[in-house]
C-alpha cells in the first residue's frame, strides 16, 4: 500500500513528515527513489531547520539531485493535492561542458598527419590527467548502511550506548536516524542509518576498530550490517 502525506506545506503537515523519517534516512526503503522525488518535488521550499528529519532528508536529496540523480523505483507514494513524479524527472543527467565540447571541435581540425608539436604534447598529458582525476572521482561513491548494535544486557543504558555510538567521528562517515527495537527479555538493540563514503570508510573497520573496541564495547556486545546500498 502507498504511503500518503497531507498538506506537506503545512506546518502539521511537516510535523507529520519529520515523525515519518525520524527512523528513516528515506520515504520507503534504504535508497533514494521516485518516492523520495514525488515529496520532495511537492514541497514549496525547503523545510525549517525546526524539522530536523525532514531538513536532513531534503538537503540529502537536493545534493543527489545536483550530482547523480536518483533512479530508484520505490514503493508508491501520495502527496495529497500533488501529481506523481514522471520518469523524466528521475534521473537528472549531468550537464555538459562547453569546454569539452569546444575542445572536441578543436581536435576535429588537428592534422592527424603532421609533427606534433610540444604545446599539442602538453595538451594531451593535462587531457590524459584530467580523465585520470575525473575517472577516480567518479569511482568514489557513497553507500547508506543500517546498522544494529547490540547492548551486553537489559540494564545497558541505551542513551549512553548511542551517544557513545555517534561520537565515533572519521572523515566521510554521516550517522542518521536511528530508533530502539525490542529484541526480547526486555532487552532493546539500537538500529542506526549511516552514510559512508566508499573510498574513505569501511563498515568492517569501524565496527571492529571503533564500535566494538574500548571504550565502547562497554555499552556494546555487537554489531551486524542490517543492509547496505549504494548510493
Amino acid at each position: 500500500m502507498a504511503v500518503t502525506f497531507y498538506d506537506v506545506n503545512s506546518a502539521a503537515g511537516l510535523k507529520k513528515l519529520d515523525e515519518y523519517l525520524l527512523s528513516r534516512s528515506y520515504i520507503t526503503g534504504y535508497q533514494a527513489s521516485k518516492d523520495d522525488i514525488t515529496v520532495h518535488a511537492a514541497l514549496s521550499k525547503a523545510p525549517s531547520a525546526e524539522f530536523v528529519n525532514v531538513s536532513r532528508w531534503y538537503n540529502h536529496i537536493e545534493a543527489l539531485l545536483r550530482i547523480s540523480g536518483v533512479a530508484g523505483e520505490g514503493c508508491g507514494v501520495i502527496v495529497d493535492g500533488f501529481a506523481p513524479i514522471t520518469e523524466e524527472a528521475v534521473a537528472t543527467p549531468p550537464v555538459g561542458d562547453s569546454k569539452a565540447s569546444a575542445a572536441d571541435d578543436d581536435d576535429d581540425d588537428v592534422d592527424l598527419f603532421g609533427e606534433e608539436t610540444e604545446e599539442e604534447k602538453k595538451a594531451a598529458e593535462e587531457r590524459a590527467a584530467a580523465v585520470k582525476a575525473s575517472t577516480k572521482k567518479k569511482e568514489s561513491g557513497k553507500s547508506s548502511v543500517l546498522l544494529d548494535v547490540k547492548p551486553w544486557d537489559d540494564e545497558t543504558d541505551m542513551k549512553k550506548l548511542e551517544e557513545a555510538v555517534r561520537s565515533v567521528e572519521m572523515e566521510g562517515l554521516f550517522w542518521g536516524a536511528s530508533k530502539l527495537v525490542a529484541v526480547g527479555y526486555g532487552i532493546k538493540k539500537l538500529q542506526i542509518m549511516l552514510t559512508i563514503v566508499d573510498d574513505l570508510v569501511s563498515v568492517d573497520d569501524l565496527i571492529e576498530e571503533r564500535l566494538t573496541a574500548e571504550p565502547i564495547n562497554e555499552y556494546v556486545q555487537s554489531c551486524d550490517i542490517v543492509a547496505f546500498n549504494k548510493i
